[in-house]
């Protein structure tokens, strides 16, 4: 995830931090219709969180991550959504202060791969304890962070940690139900293709991210309320 400067117009199309009061409402009484409208928030909210750590505005990345957290996470307090929220802004940074020596514009020195990324797991293992995670999930997420800049597969490692997110958001992960069991799952693959699509780093390929997580949000939120 590249920190470098990006049109101010990005953020303005999915609002602003503020915009996310209008959305403080009881989860539970939402109605299918409202659930489209909820994970598209909360998919727009996850996009805002990225631009946010893009532009270094920590406070405002907090909060976009936040509000993805207290929906995703239906179990957490509100307290304790904010917390992990912070955990994983704190991640992002502490993984920009471990590239900052290593990387000049394009160019990745190779010995970033055998730098200190532990303050980088360290603050996702603070986010897995607060969230009831698996505990593979902050290793394999750093994993996956430092290959995605030295050039090795971060995919595999980005599903598998993200398995573990998706099982403590909805209780547990679903299997397929035959074929293709070696798979990490269409939800997994969809959190990825975003994460594909930020990379891309332009309006078209920003509104698109937004567009497949909502879909992914929208599942979470569907198995949570079957479960009620």
């Amino acid at each position: 995830m590249n920190t470098q400067t990006l049109n101010p117009t990005l953020a303005a199309q999915f609002g602003t931090p503020t915009d996310a009061e209008g959305y403080d409402i009881d989860a539970d009484a939402f109605g299918e219709a409202d659930e489209r409208e909820l994970a598209r928030f909360m998919a727009e909210r996850t996009c805002l969180g990225f631009i946010y750590h893009d532009r270094r505005e920590y406070e405002a990345a907090v909060e976009a991550f936040y509000h993805v957290d207290r929906h995703q996470f239906a179990h957490l307090t509100d307290e304790e959504a904010r917390e992990a929220a912070r955990a994983l802004t704190d991640a992002f940074w502490a993984k920009d202060d471990v590239e900052q020596d290593h990387i000049d514009g394009a160019d990745v020195d190779p010995a970033l791969d055998d730098a200190d990324w532990s303050p980088v797991e360290e603050a996702l293992s603070r986010r897995a304890e607060i969230v009831g995670m698996d505990d593979e999930y902050a290793p394999k997420t750093t994993e996956a962070w430092r290959n995605h800049k030295t050039g090795g597969d971060y995919w595999t490692p980005t599903m598998a940690a993200q398995r573990h997110e998706i099982a403590a958001a909805i209780g547990d992960y679903e299997e397929k139900p035959k074929y293709g069991r070696s798979g990490y799952g269409h939800l997994t693959a969809r959190y990825l293709v975003g994460l594909e699509l930020h990379d891309m780093h332009t309006e078209r390929h920003w509104k698109e991210a937004a567009g497949v997580m909502a879909d992914y949000y929208r599942e979470i939120l569907g198995a949570q309320e079957a479960d009620r």
